[in-house]
C-alpha cells in the first residue's frame, strides 16, 4: 500500500521512550492489518511524563494535520486506537485523582470571573520582570494550540444542538476570522511569533514542547473526540474564555514592552475585547442553555473545567519554576532571536 498522506504536514518528532519509539517506527509504515501496538505498556506509563504525552499527542494529530510522510489510513487504523485507548484511560485516571472532586460548577465558575489583585502566573511574571527569552518560550510553550486554535472545539458542533449550538458556533466564527483569513486567530499567533524570532509553522516546536504543554493540547483532543465529554469540552471552553481577556492584557503590554512590534501584539489584542464577549456568550449563551435540555451534564463540565484548570496550573508551575532558575521551560533552549 503506498503514502496517501492527506497533506504535508509537520515532521514527524524524535522518541521520548519505548512508547513513542513503538509508535513512531510503526507510522513510518504501510499501514496493513497485521500492524499491532504493544498497547498494554501504556498503563503502566506516567501519565505526566514525556513518553505518555507524546505518544497521546501523536495519536491525536492524526485527525487533525497528520505528519509528512504519515499514510492518512493510520487516523482510524485499530493498532493506533488500542493505543490511544489506553493512554486515555490512564491519562483520564490521573485527572480525576487530580480534580478530586471538582468543586460545584457554579462555584467554579464564579471564582473564575474574581481577578486576583497579584496573581502569579506567567502573564504577571511577563509584564513585572520577564525577560524576551522567556516571553519568547512562552510562546513556544503556547503554539502546540494556538496555531491550531478552535480546532479542538469544533469537533463538538454536531454534538450540541439548538441554542447552545448557535451560540457555540458564534463564538468559533469570530475564533476563525469572521470570514477573513487574514484574521484568524491561528494566523495572528503565527505573525506574533515571527514578529519575536521564531518559526510561526504547524508544529514547528514539538520536539522541544514539554509534557505539560502537551497535555493541555491532549485535553481538548481527548474531550473533543469522544461525545461522552462533550460537557467537558464545554467546561474547558468556558474556562479558556473566562480567563482569557485579563490575562491577554497583561500580555500585550509585557509583549510591548520586551521590544515587540505591531505584529506581535495584535493576537492578544484582539483577545482582550473579543474574548471578553465570548465569556458571556459562552456562560449564558452555551452552558446555561446546554444545562436546560441536558441537566445531567452539569458534573461533567465541572470536571472539564477543573480539569483544564489543573493542566494551565501545571503548565504555569513548570515555566515559572524553570525561569526562577534562569533556566529554559523547553526540552532545549531556543536561539537567540536577531
Amino acid at each position: 500500500m503506498g503514502v496517501t498522506a492527506a497533506g504535508p504536514g509537520p515532521a514527524l518528532p524524535q522518541p521520548r521512550g519505548p512508547l513513542t519509539r513503538g509508535l513512531l517506527t510503526l507510522l513510518t509504515t504501510a499501514p496493513g492489518p497485521g500492524a499491532t501496538l504493544p498497547s498494554g505498556a501504556a498503563a503502566a506509563a506516567d501519565p505526566w511524563g514525556e513518553d505518555h504525552q507524546l505518544a497521546l499527542y501523536l495519536c491525536y494529530e492524526l485527525h487533525y494535520r497528520g505528519f509528512a510522510g504519515v499514510d492518512a489510513a493510520w487516523e482510524w487504523h485499530p493498532a493506533v486506537l488500542a493505543l490511544r485507548r489506553s493512554l486515555e484511560d490512564t491519562f483520564l485516571d490521573a485527572l480525576r485523582i487530580g480534580t478530586a472532586p471538582p468543586a460545584p460548577l457554579a462555584e467554579q465558575l464564579r471564582l473564575l470571573l474574581v481577578e486576583p489583585a497579584d496573581g502569579d502566573g506567567p502573564s504577571y511574571f511577563l509584564l513585572r520582570e520577564g525577560e524576551r527569552w522567556q516571553a519568547r518560550e512562552y510562546l513556544v510553550l503556547r503554539s502546540l494550540y494556538h496555531l491550531k486554535e478552535a480546532d479542538p472545539q469544533s469537533w463538538i458542533i454536531p454534538r450540541l444542538h439548538g441554542a447552545a449550538q448557535a451560540a457555540l458556533v458564534a463564538v468559533q466564527y469570530d475564533e476563525y476570522g469572521a470570514g477573513h483569513p487574514e484574521r484568524t486567530h491561528s494566523r495572528l499567533f503565527a505573525e506574533m511569533m515571527e514578529d519575536l524570532g521564531l518559526d510561526g509553522s504547524y508544529g514547528g516546536y514539538l520536539d522541544v514542547a514539554p509534557a505539560p504543554a502537551l497535555a493541555v493540547v491532549n485535553l481538548m483532543s481527548l474531550f473533543a473526540l469522544h461525545r461522552a465529554h462533550r460537557g467537558a469540552l464545554v467546561g474547558q471552553f468556558a474556562g479558556v474564555e473566562i480567563t482569557s481577556s485579563p490575562g491577554s492584557a497583561r500580555l500585550a503590554a509585557a509583549l510591548e514592552r520586551l521590544g515587540a512590534g505591531p505584529a506581535g501584539t495584535r493576537f492578544y489584542q484582539e483577545h482582550i475585547e473579543a474574548d471578553a464577549v465570548h465569556e458571556q456568550i459562552v456562560r449564558h449563551g452555551v452552558i446555561d442553555a446546554l444545562l436546560a435540555d441536558e441537566p445531567d451534564l452539569e458534573e461533567d463540565i465541572a470536571f472539564g473545567l477543573a480539569a483544564s484548570l489543573l493542566l494551565e496550573d501545571r503548565l504555569a508551575r513548570h515555566a515559572l519554576t524553570r525561569w526562577e532558575q534562569s533556566d529554559t521551560a523547553l526540552l532545549a533552549p531556543l536561539r537567540a532571536a536577531a
